[in-house]
């Protein structure tokens, strides 16, 4: 059954992750080796009892090796693989065993830090975990011993690649194959979140002490170079600023540097962890409060109040002399330190403006 999402009154279809795709083009390439027929459509068991069907966009069967290409449907969800052809060549081999390779565009594991070791094609444990459960049900029901090779494949990756996280992550080369239920729900939260988790998790494994996590490319740039960091220790935190600092609390290293624009930084300052604009607004009423505290005149304060944007904010701020930024950073840090509570982490939060510069630090 369609599962379908509602957003703004607008009906948002589900799709596939690259997992479900290799999947399906795997069980039918060995389904073919077996039975000399490809299964079009192929049906795939899901983790959570899903069996969605698969048509095949691509087969090839000869000797002992089948290929086949699966598209990729991500739904409506703005996925940088929608389209992408999944294909997996499977092989018959002597070993009883399930081995993977990493074919043409198709990532490799190059830091510690991730759930694969070094030199593994980046194929992730869940996706591993389906093929595995699927060769072994259609090699008990074919009377095979099980044992082939299956390569994965998606042309175009390597430049399809740049437009993510895996550099920054250590995987070279190409895509991941993703999914830990085989289901794209549009807009969703999970896979960023997962995403700052595991840029954290290859930070603490190659050994960096200091991490930042930025709203933007703008403030990461500019906190970049302050600190003189690697890429590695550079967090793409997005409007996710409580999963960050969650899993921080949890996975503590001795730094983190919470770097962003004034707008989204006020919303941390106010005691929201989520930033994004349909979640969480700033507060003009709370800016007028500060900006009266720090020594505002009441006519700036009631320009304040009434102003249409943070943006705006910050300018009549900054004409006035008032270090709204610096007040804005200290309270950011505040809310951060409740979360992070007991872990033994050195917090700053910097604010920027649009152009980059630093326009608020925090003292706590």
């Amino acid at each position: 059954m369609e599962d379908i999402l509602i957003k703004n009154k607008k009906t948002l279809k589900r799709g596939w992750t690259t997992g479900a795709c290799a999947l399906a083009a795997t069980q039918a390439a060995y389904t073919a080796l077996l039975t000399g027929t490809f299964p079009d459509p192929v049906k795939i068991s899901l983790p959570q009892g899903e069996t969605p069907s698969f048509p095949l966009a691509l087969e090839n069967l000869l000797g002992g090796v089948a290929k086949v290409g699966i598209i990729k449907d991500a739904g409506d969800d703005p996925d940088v693989t929608h389209g992408v052809l999944v294909i997996a060549t499977v092989r018959l081999i002597k070993e009883n065993e399930v081995k993977f390779v990493g074919g043409q565009g198709i990532g490799r594991i190059s830091l510690p830090g991730l759930p694969l070791p070094v030199g593994e094609p980046a194929i992730n444990p869940k996706p591993r975990e389906m093929i595995c459960s699927a060769i072994r049900k259609l090699a008990d029901h074919y009377s095979h011993a099980g044992g082939v090779e299956v390569e994965i494949a998606i042309p175009g990756g390597e430049v399809l690649a740049e437009k993510t996280w895996n550099s920054r992550l250590g995987i070279t080369g190409g895509l991941s194959i993703l999914g830990t239920t085989g289901v794209v729900r549009p807009f969703s939260c999970a896979a960023w979140i997962h995403s700052i988790h595991r840029g954290i998790d290859v930070a603490r494994a190659n050994g960096l002490q200091h991490i930042a996590g930025s709203t933007g490319k703008t403030s990461e740039t500019a906190v970049k170079e302050i600190y003189d960091l690697p890429v590695h220790a550079l967090v793409d935190m997005g409007d996710f600023a409580g999963g960050m600092l969650k899993y921080l609390r949890r996975n503590p290293v001795s730094r983190v540097t919470i770097a962003g624009g004034f707008a989204k930084l006020t919303k941390l300052a106010q005691g929201f962890l989520d930033l994004h604009s349909g979640r969480s607004q700033v507060d003009f009423e709370w800016l007028a409060s500060s900006v009266d505290t720090l020594g505002a005149n009441p006519d700036l304060t009631d320009n304040v109040r009434n102003a249409k944007s943070a943006g705006h904010v910050l300018q009549l701020s900054q004409r006035h002399d008032i270090a709204i930024g610096n007040w804005v950073a200290t309270h950011a840090a505040e809310t951060a330190l409740r979360v992070l509570a007991d872990s033994p982490i050195n917090l700053d939060v910097r604010v920027f403006d649009r152009r980059g510069a630093l326009v608020g630090r925090s003292n706590v």
